[in-house]
């Protein structure tokens, strides 16, 4: 298997340049937001392990907010972030990136308040900006970009072979014994590749299997502890429940105009908020702990392409950022945003207010759980507020959603096998 890992630079945007970097990135597009893989600063399409990628400016639009909580603004200034998708380890893409693009990105980081980085500091200079994510999901650990692009290429062989001998049994063994048939010799004549999966590196599965004692063993451990705290940490929690402002003022017409200009050009699209952590050491706790559990489940239960019932994201991260005072989150997903919005409030409200209701201006919540997302115009409005278009965004299968993933991988697995069993055949022919 090869896991999939993240990486995000995060630099501060020189004073003024802010537009001539927003321009520059602009010319990386063939759409409003939409990269072009071959555009001639940062080839995105020459990455073979790169999924996703963005580039986005994370300017600080609702920053006065934390007046309501009786707070002086702490000032971000405009930061401009990469945020790269890719399988296997980050190290070895980030060299292969400032190989391949290096002029491309001194030029766009020659915007950024401290580079200063040559023809041999660039890639130590990405490597101190790099932000590790406190929380990310992954749709399908271990699917990589090559195995999407021969899974899909396999699916439009089935779809084209199936469409040539219409009329033939279409008895579900008689059909997969052909299609099978016809595939090895696709697969023998080297017109369709269908490479077995890699081995997991042996340093990944001994720091996940790690992970996974270690986070319930460390809860085990502080369980006496958490339970004596409990009574003290709910009473607390619902007199700030009660007490913390709401801020559930729709997006300035203008500002939603700029992320609806981004939006809805493919099947899938990506998605920033960008806000600040409720003061408090409580707040700061309960953010905290909620990712890692995030991180958790999303590590070792929600692996295979549901996260809790949701389907449709591909890539989500969730960042702590300006000393753990604010917080960014990002994700690739499928449909529209409305849709999206909608999915979690249907079927995950809970998870959502498990860590946003720890955001200012968020809609007030009942012990973390109730309330917050299920009110759904003020969660909207607060989303759409805090919510931040991307300057540039790649994604290396246009067309493909999360769920024609999964199904393209299941046409391929039954095809492999000589003798599926009956209902795995009658489910097979179904997803053709």
């Amino acid at each position: 298997m090869t896991p999939q890992s993240t990486l995000m630079i995060a630099a501060p945007v020189s004073s003024g340049r802010e537009n001539a970097l927003g321009a520059l990135l602009a010319t990386l597009n063939r759409r409003p937001g939409e990269a072009d893989p071959d555009n001639p600063l940062v080839p995105f399409g020459q990455f073979g392990q790169l999924h996703m990628a963005r580039f986005t400016l994370l300017y600080a639009r609702t920053n006065d907010d934390i007046r309501a909580h009786g707070v002086r603004p702490r000032p971000w200034p405009p930061t401009l972030v990469f945020i790269a998708d890719v399988d296997g380890d980050t190290d070895r893409f980030l060299a292969e990136l400032c190989l391949r693009a290096g002029d491309g990105l001194r030029q766009i980081f020659s915007h950024c308040r401290d580079f200063d980085a040559g023809y041999d500091d660039l890639l130590p200079w990405m490597r101190r900006r790099n932000r590790r994510p406190a929380a990310s999901y992954v749709n399908w650990r271990g699917r990589s970009v090559q195995q999407v692009r021969e899974e899909e290429a396999l699916a439009c062989f089935v779809r084209r072979h199936l469409a040539a001998t219409q009329g033939e049994s279409d008895d579900a063994r008689a059909v997969h014994g052909r299609l099978r048939e016809a595939v090895l010799e696709e697969v023998a004549e080297l017109r369709l590749r269908l490479s077995p999966a890699a081995p997991t590196p042996a340093g990944w599965w001994l720091g996940n299997l790690v992970h996974l004692l270690a986070i319930p063993l460390a809860g085990l451990l502080l369980l006496p502890l958490l339970l004596l705290l409990a009574p003290l940490y709910l009473w607390r929690l619902r007199q700030l429940e009660r007490s913390d402002p709401e801020n559930t003022r729709p997006p300035e017409p203008q500002h939603l105009q700029a992320l609806l200009a981004v939006e809805d050009f493919d099947v899938t699209n990506h998605f920033n908020v960008f806000g600040q952590v409720k003061p408090g050491l409580l707040r700061l706790l309960t953010i905290k702990a909620g990712l890692l559990l995030l991180d958790y489940t999303s590590r070792h239960i929600y692996r295979r392409g549901y996260l809790t019932r949701i389907r449709t994201i591909h890539f989500a991260h969730w960042v702590l950022l300006d000393g753990n005072a604010r917080v960014y989150f990002a994700s690739n997903y499928d449909g529209s945003a409305e849709s999206y919005m909608d999915d979690f409030i249907n079927k995950v409200a809970w998870g959502l207010n498990l860590v946003f209701s720890n955001g200012i201006g968020y809609p007030r919540t009942r012990f973390l759980l109730k309330g917050g997302a299920e009110h759904e115009g003020n969660y909207k409005a607060t989303l759409r507020r805090n919510q931040l278009p991307s300057e540039s965004w790649y994604k290396a299968y246009p067309g493909l959603t999360a769920v024609d993933l999964a199904r393209n991988h299941q046409i391929r697995a039954v095809l492999e096998e000589a003798r599926p069993g009956e209902q795995v055949l009658r489910d097979w022919v179904g997803l053709l």
